[in-house]
C-alpha cells in the first residue's frame, strides 16, 4: 500500500499497516453491494442450413426490468436483432435492439427472480478484461472477486474493487484500533471502470448507479465528523456515494436512488476526508476523481513512484491511501 500525504509525502507501507495511519473513532465507509455472476457464455444458433452456430460471450451491464437486460457481447459484429443466445437448456435470451454504441437489449426467456436464479446458475464473476484476456473465470473468483462483507443484494457487475484487500483479519485489526465501520451501497456498473467518453466530460456527468445511504448511516456520519473525526472511504464507489449525499455544506443526508455525479479537479469534497482505492486506468472517470482529492501533481508522482516500485495496478492489484 502507498501512503500519499497532501504535503507530497509518499510512504511504502502495507494494507495491513491502515489502523496505523487512521484515529480511534475515524469511520471507514465500504459498499457493501454484491457481485453477480454477469459473464454468461452462450451459443447463437445458426440461421438457417448453410450457416454455422457461433459462441457468443455476454457481459451483463445493467438490469433494465424483470426481463431485460443491457449487455456488452462478443463477436458483436455477428450478433443481429432477433438472434437467439442460449446459454443453457433452461436460458435463452434474444436480441431485442442494438444500440449505436454496441451495446445489446436482451430479452430472457425467464424473468424476476427465476431469472436471477438462472444467471446465478450459468454466469461466472465478471473479471476485467486484462485478467480475462488470460484466463477464463474460474470457482476460486465467486470468493476472491467478492468484498468479505457484501450485503445480500447482488445487483453489482464489477466488484468495488478497493474493498478485496480487507480480509477477515484485517478488519477485527480495525476494530481493534476503535475505528468504527459504516456501510453504504452503491451497485457497480461497467461504466464505472469505462474510459471517459468526450461527451461526458463536456456534460460533467457520469453513468447513473443506484445508491443508497440509510437515515442512520448519514447520522453516525455527521456525528463523527462534527466530533473531529475522520470519514474515510473505502473505494471509489463509497466516495461517490457519500459526496452524492452531500450538501454544500458537508451535511450527509440520507439518499437512495441513482446518482451520476462526476468527481474531477476542480470539485470541493463536502464528506470524504481520505480514501482507500487501487490504482486506476489514466483515461478513467476514477483517476480524474483522486487527482481531484490530491491533486494532478501528487498524484502523477504517486504513480510514477508506484510504477519505479512495481506496485500492481488495477482491480487485483495493490491499494493507496489517501491523506489529504
Amino acid at each position: 500500500m502507498l501512503v500519499v500525504h497532501g504535503d507530497g509525502r509518499l510512504e511504502d507501507a502495507g494494507v495491513r499497516d491502515l489502523p496505523h495511519y487512521l484515529s480511534g473513532g475515524d469511520v471507514m465507509v465500504f459498499n457493501d453491494t454484491r457481485v453477480i455472476p454477469a459473464a454468461l457464455k452462450g451459443v447463437r444458433p445458426a440461421r438457417n442450413a448453410d450457416g454455422s452456430d457461433v459462441e457468443a460471450d455476454v457481459n451483463l451491464v445493467e438490469r433494465l426490468d424483470d426481463q431485460d437486460w443491457l449487455a456488452l457481447a462478443r463477436p458483436g459484429k455477428r450478433l443481429k436483432p432477433g438472434d437467439q443466445i442460449v446459454f443453457s437448456e433452461q436460458l435463452s435470451a434474444e436480441i431485442v435492439e442494438k444500440r449505436p454504441d454496441g451495446e445489446l437489449v436482451l430479452r430472457f426467456s425467464q424473468a424476476g427472480s427465476a431469472l436471477d436464479t438462472a444467471i446465478e446458475k450459468v454466469g461466472a464473476m465478471p473479471l476485467p478484461p486484462y485478467i480475462a484476456r488470460r484466463r477464463p473465470a474460474d470457482a476460486s473468483d465467486r470468493d476472491t472477486y467478492q468484498t468479505t462483507y457484501a450485503g445480500e443484494e447482488a445487483k453489482s457487475v464489477a466488484a468495488p474493487t478497493a474493498g478485496l484487500h480487507f480480509t477477515s483479519r484485517l478488519l477485527n485489526e480495525i476494530d481493534a484500533a476503535n475505528i468504527i465501520r459504516s456501510t453504504v451501497r452503491l451497485h457497480v456498473g461497467l461504466g464505472t471502470f469505462a474510459p471517459l467518453k468526450d461527451e461526458q466530460i463536456s456534460a460533467g456527468k457520469l453513468h447513473e448507479e443506484w445508491r443508497q445511504v440509510t437515515p442512520d448511516v448519514a447520522r453516525q456520519l455527521n456525528a463523527a465528523r462534527k466530533a473531529g473525526h475522520r470519514c474515510v472511504a473505502v473505494g471509489t464507489t463509497s466516495l461517490r456515494t457519500l459526496e452524492s449525499a452531500a450538501t454544500p455544506a458537508g451535511e450527509i443526508e440520507a439518499v437512495t436512488g441513482p446518482t451520476d455525479i462526476f468527481l474531477q479537479p476542480g470539485y470541493q469534497f463536502r464528506a470524504t476526508d481520505a480514501l482507500v482505492t487501487n490504482f486506476h486506468l489514466p483515461e478513467s472517470s476514477l483517476f480524474m476523481l483522486v487527482c481531484a482529492l490530491m491533486g494532478t501533481d501528487i498524484v502523477q508522482a504517486a504513480y510514477a513512484h508506484a510504477i519505479r516500485e512495481d506496485y500492481r495496478f488495477y482491480s487485483y492489484g495493490d491499494a493507496c491511501l489517501l491523506l489529504p
